[in-house]
């Protein structure tokens, strides 16, 4: 059975109830009486406790816990909350040649964004490429090619104007939120190493910064192989770039059975275009529409996996403001190649 917080009034009418029952010709119910100044008193201080053991049991597991606790269910079970990427790239600097930038030096864009320079780079005669990242971390430090940076500090036969170069600068991710973290805890939780299984796999993927799902395929490319990919929803275009599989190889191969043939791979995105007649059809219903396929294509979309026309229909119904609606696109179920991921195209309203 389980417990009911009683309420302050509850409370209150209980201990009134105990003075006048054991208090003969008594009525603490008599507005500013001491007996009803003791009531509303010891109310109080109860209340409080009440609170704090309420608090308390949302604590003892990690489904329920709060931030601050919830780290420390993680830190016992070896897990700790991904910390915020900073976007990374190159500035092109202008100067005297041989002039040494050394590492740690400090750029700020306009807008009061600061990056450090990752490494010391010796100017050339031409405009000489210095790696940066932003310092706070997270996606507002992504910044277009060309956007100008410039020396917090002047620095003596170098130009202050360092513009970005044509890669841009890109990969900032925030911190982990708190329903990630306890998604692999959770996850970790239930499904105990055993040395090299999928779920190890996943596991081992999802702790690799900015990577939000990953999947794995036993014997991939033959007896032996393992294949592995993911994606980071974090960012404008969530496939892994060739950096990005480089880090994710190297960090499971310190992890995975040394009998195993890990093949790290980006998916091949396969767009499902969409037309839909809408009903009502304004500008704010087709947004919570939008909304709702691309929360549904992060759910239930997985490279290989069937996309199912009822989904996408439950997607459509429950958006906000959906009287009906009729899907004209697609008109069957759709069975994507292995490796190619599910994601919403084009969608048509009609």
């Amino acid at each position: 059975m389980s417990f009911n917080r009683p309420t302050l009034t509850g409370i209150i009418t209980r201990i009134r109830g105990d003075f006048d029952s054991r208090l003969p010709g008594a009525d603490s119910k008599l507005p500013a009486s001491v007996l009803d100044v003791f009531a509303r008193t010891y109310a109080g201080a109860a209340n409080g406790l009440y609170g704090f053991i309420d608090w308390l049991s949302r604590q003892i597991l990690p489904d329920t816990a709060d931030a601050e606790i919830l780290a420390r269910h993680g830190a016992n079970w070896g897990l700790t909350r991904k910390a915020a990427v900073g976007a990374a790239g190159n500035v092109l600097v202008t100067g005297n040649q041989g002039t040494v930038i050394a590492a740690g030096t400090a750029f700020v864009r306009d807008d009061g964004v600061e990056y450090r320079s990752t490494a010391a780079i010796t100017l050339l005669p031409a405009a000489t490429a210095v790696p940066v990242e932003e310092v706070a971390g997270g996606p507002a430090g992504d910044t277009a090619a060309g956007t100008v940076l410039r020396f917090v500090a002047p620095v003596a036969g170098v130009n202050a104007a360092a513009p970005v170069d044509p890669s841009g600068l890109s990969g900032g991710a925030l911190e982990e939120d708190d329903e990630a973290l306890r998604a692999r805890l959770l996850a970790r939780i239930r499904t105990p190493p055993t040395g090299g299984s999928i779920g190890d796999y996943e596991r081992w993927a999802l702790e690799v910064p900015e990577v939000t799902r990953a999947w794995v395929f036993p014997g991939w490319m033959g007896a032996g192989t393992v294949g592995l990919t993911f994606v980071l929803d974090g960012r404008v275009d969530i496939l892994p770039q060739p950096g990005d599989l480089d880090t994710m190889d190297a960090y499971i191969d310190q992890r995975r059975p040394v009998t195993a043939d890990l093949v790290v791979f980006a998916p091949e995105p396969f767009p499902i275009d969409l037309r839909i007649r809408l009903v009502p059809d304004t500008a704010a219903t087709r947004a919570a529409v939008i909304a709702e396929l691309d929360d549904f294509f992060a759910r239930d979309a997985e490279p290989g996996g069937a996309i199912y026309i009822s989904r996408i229909r439950e997607a459509i119904s429950i958006a906000a403001g959906e009287a009906w609606h009729d899907l004209e696109l697609p008109e069957l179920n759709i069975q994507p190649a292995p490796g190619s991921l599910p994601v919403l195209g084009e969608v048509e309203f009609v």
